[in-house]
């Protein structure tokens, strides 16, 4: 298996969420940031090997071989991830770029130690759930914070957009994992939001709202 295979089943596994019959080729290109003519060659070589399921003018999909190959790239990515958060003290807006070469490590050994090493973690540092060595995890019941009614409270659990820029603007406005937040109001202007996290009043944007998961409680 190499990097680029790893990498393409990876990105498969994420895109398949949002297509029921087979994901677009122009769509792998978008996001691996490629010509959709090298992806169709790349596609059609892993079909040979039984890691995809490739249809000309139908789109790609994981074979079962497939998924438990990028269910181990993912489990280590997120397991380092936690790794240098919680050993290393890295920041949150850090790690993505370091658990991408990581993640390519083919010791079975080292990731089952990590993972023992770490308290058996079940979710990364951005609320994403680690799959075990089986490749199974719980899913979290999670919403967008944009969707909750206003007096809606729910536990911040994870993000939607990961990229360092956000993640940096989440800790400038004092947001992080855990936190307890409350709609107060919707303007209805703009759909920005008047929040109430672990009792202090705040502002977003829509914007910001749409890219922040809660697990919604009750009183």
């Amino acid at each position: 298996m190499t990097l680029s295979e790893e990498n393409y089943l990876k990105c498969l596994f994420h895109l398949e969420k949002h297509h029921d019959k087979g994901v677009p080729t122009n769509g792998i290109s978008e996001a691996m940031r490629t010509k959709a003519s090298s992806v169709t060659d790349m596609v059609k070589r892993m079909s040979e090997k039984g890691l995809i399921n490739y249809e000309p003018y139908q789109g790609s999909s994981l074979t079962k071989n497939g998924k438990q190959h990028a269910l181990k790239v993912i489990r280590k990515h997120r397991l380092w991830e936690y790794f240098l958060v919680d050993k290393l003290k890295f920041s949150w807006d850090e790690v993505h770029e370091i658990a991408e070469e990581l993640e390519h490590i083919q010791s079975e050994k080292l990731t089952k130690r990590l993972d023992s090493f770490l308290g058996f973690p079940k979710v990364d540092p951005h609320g994403d759930p680690i799959p075990d060595e089986d490749g199974n995890f719980k899913p979290i019941a999670k919403t967008i914070l944009a969707h909750c009614k206003i007096g809606g409270k729910g536990n911040f659990v994870g993000v939607k957009d990961s990229s360092p820029e956000f993640l940096q603007y989440l800790d400038r406005k004092d947001i992080s994992l855990g936190d307890k937040i409350e709609v107060c109001q919707r303007e209805e202007f703009d759909g920005s939001l008047e929040l109430k996290i672990n009792g202090k009043e705040i502002g977003v944007s829509s914007k910001t709202a749409e890219n922040l998961y809660v697990e919604p409680f009750e009183n």
